[in-house]
Formats: structure tokens, C-alpha cells, sequence
């Protein structure tokens, strides 16, 4: 297991995870707590599975409310978490509006996916990056729909643009900030049996979530972005 140089052991990481009510952010909050990370997870919405975790977590997961798509919520948690130190960043959060053709996608969903899907994530980054600590990493949920290069199949136009807005404003981010001492990551986890990857989907969150943080705690300290999969392979863009 890696270890950054301002951390002496495990049990001193700090992550927070924003989107972390259900699917895959709600199972990395619990595999980076089995491994001894103290998570700041926040919700939307009160109790459920994340609020009975952190009830049964003995203070190592806290929830905190937010509404990502609202810049003054988000100043409200940046000034609530005050003086917290972040090993990591995880921004989780995306909505998928289905599989319409994109000229019949109507113009408030298309505003809608892309605020929340593209938007959103980097405003959360630029709201809380200065509680990362130097050799820290800021983490963004992808999608290999975000990729360019494979997007060779029909359908999903929408939610497959609003990834790909994503990376590209994600590059713009690790190009601004590119002397800041993070590590900064696009992660594609897969196609994973969540409420956004349906019930047919090929993989099981709890198998390919510990994968993921593997790449997480590996990828620490390395400068640069990476667009990255499960196994930490690149992704093309």
C-alpha cells in the first residue's frame, strides 16, 4: 500500500466523497473505511443506507448535506469543513436522462445532464480543492462513455457528451492548477450494476470498487492527470 509523505500511517488518511447516498459512491465510502480512511461522505437527502453506515461507523464516516448543483450550498460545506485536511477528493455524482436521439433531447434536459454531469463536479473541485493537502489527489467520476476515441456503439448520446465535457473541462482544471502538488484523476469504473447502470450490467460494485481505490491509493503523490480504469489502465480520450 502506498503512502504519501505527509501521512505517518493509515489511520491518519481523510477522504472526502461527495455523491456518496447510493450506487458506487455509497460502496467506495464503505471500502475506504474498511481500509482504515476516516470519510466525510455527503448526501442529498437524510438517513438511508449512508446515515445507518456512519451511525454504525464509531465516528471514522461523518454525512454532510449538500446539493452540488448549488454554488451557495457548496460555499456553506467549504466553509463548514474549515480547517479539514484531505488526503482525497472524490467527486461522484451524474444523472442519466435515457436514450433519446440528441436532436430530439429537449433543451432543459440537455442544460440539466450537463449542469449536473460536467458542470457541477468542477465547481464542487474548485470549491474544495484548497482543503487538499499538498501530494493529495482530487478524483473525478468518468465513464469510458467519455471517450472519443471509443465511442463506436449508437445511443446515449446525451449522457456520453456530458462525460466527455466532463474530461475536457477536467484538463482545463489540471492545466490551471497544474503546479498545485495534486495528484488528479478521471476514474472509469466500469459498467456496474447501480440504479444509473441498470440491472443488466456486467459488474458488481463491490468487486470493481475495491479495484478502483486500489488505483486511488497507488496513483497518490503522482503528478499530472490520468484518465484511468478499474485495473489502472489509460483511457484513451
Amino acid at each position: 500500500m502506498s503512502h504519501t509523505s505527509h501521512t505517518s500511517h493509515t489511520a491518519d488518511r481523510q477522504a472526502l466523497v461527495v455523491g456518496a447516498s447510493r450506487g458506487l459512491g455509497l460502496v467506495l465510502v464503505g471500502e475506504l473505511a474498511r481500509r482504515g480512511w476516516r470519510v466525510i461522505a455527503t448526501t442529498r437527502r437524510t438517513g438511508g443506507e449512508l446515515r445507518a453506515a456512519a451511525d454504525a461507523s464509531g465516528g471514522s464516516l461523518e454525512v454532510e448535506s449538500l446539493e452540488m448543483t448549488s454554488p451557495e450550498r457548496l460555499a456553506a460545506l467549504r466553509e463548514r469543513l474549515e480547517g479539514r485536511r484531505l488526503d482525497l477528493l472524490f467527486v461522484n455524482a451524474a444523472i442519466d436522462r435515457g436514450n433519446l436521439p440528441i436532436d430530439e433531447v429537449p433543451t432543459a434536459m440537455f442544460t440539466e445532464v450537463m449542469a449536473t454531469n460536467a458542470l457541477s463536479p468542477l465547481r464542487t473541485l474548485a470549491a474544495l480543492r484548497g482543503l487538499v493537502v499538498p501530494g493529495g489527489t482530487v478524483a473525478v467520476m468518468s465513464s469510458e462513455q467519455g471517450s472519443i476515441a471509443l465511442n463506436t456503439e449508437d445511443g446515449y448520446d446525451l449522457y456520453k457528451a456530458s462525460k466527455a465535457a466532463l474530461n475536457q473541462l477536467m484538463r482545463s482544471y489540471a492545466t490551471r492548477h497544474a503546479d498545485d502538488g495534486h495528484t488528479k484523476l478521471l476514474i472509469d469504473p466500469g459498467h456496474n450494476r447501480t440504479g444509473l447502470g441498470g440491472p443488466g450490467a456486467p459488474l458488481d460494485p463491490r468487486e470493481s470498487i475495491p479495484a478502483v481505490v486500489d488505483v486511488l491509493e497507488a496513483r497518490a503523490g503522482a503528478p499530472g492527470l490520468r484518465f484511468l480504469d478499474r485495473h489502472g489502465e489509460t483511457v484513451p480520450w
